[in-house]
């Protein structure tokens, strides 16, 4: 996820500090590692150097100075480039359910047992998600990242039950190998 190109969104609905923009993004992207304040500001500081935002002014309304932002038509022709770019989709995706299971089966472990139990684990999270984005005045972009984590938690329990099915094979071409 692009922190930078995610600010300029945050900015094209108009100006805003750092503290405002953290804490929209944390409302906004609730799924995603919530922003360190340092890592806000120095993103704003590369966006200003780079001509994609600017500084719209400075006030401190009785506390510390705050120091408002706001894109520039450059920052918004990037955004709007960005926005719509297509992601390539990677030719093949490694992950840790993936590793442990080829690591099981290279070791002689259950990898059965592994993919029993993390499909009790997926299941479970599945459920928490279907909750979150059930409940009653929940916002739509807690529906539309749970719906993302869902599909995706979906597709992990539909490789699980294909490579469940096909341990007996694979087990014997690691041995005979």
């Amino acid at each position: 996820m692009s922190t930078r190109h995610i600010l300029l969104g945050l900015l094209a609905s108009g100006p805003s500090h750092g503290y405002d923009l953290k804490r929209r993004h944390d409302e906004r992207f609730p799924q995603a590692r919530p922003l360190a304040y340092g890592q806000v500001y120095t993103t704003l500081q590369r966006l200003v150097r780079d001509g994609l935002a600017e500084v719209d002014g400075t006030a401190s309304d009785g506390g510390p100075e705050r120091t408002a932002y706001r894109a520039t038509d450059g920052g918004a022709r990037e955004l709007a480039r960005w926005a719509g770019e297509i992601a390539p989709p990677a030719p093949f995706v490694t992950n840790e359910i993936f590793a442990k299971v080829v690591v099981s089966i290279l070791t002689g472990g259950d990898a059965g047992a592994y993919l029993l139990a993390q499909r009790a684990a997926h299941m479970g999270r599945m459920r928490e998600l279907t909750a979150v984005k059930t409940a009653p005045g929940t916002d739509l972009t807690t529906v539309l990242s749970a719906d993302y984590a869902l599909n995706h938690l979906d597709a992990d329990l539909r490789w699980m039950t294909t490579t469940a099915a096909r341990l007996t094979t694979l087990t014997a071409e690691v041995c005979a190998a």
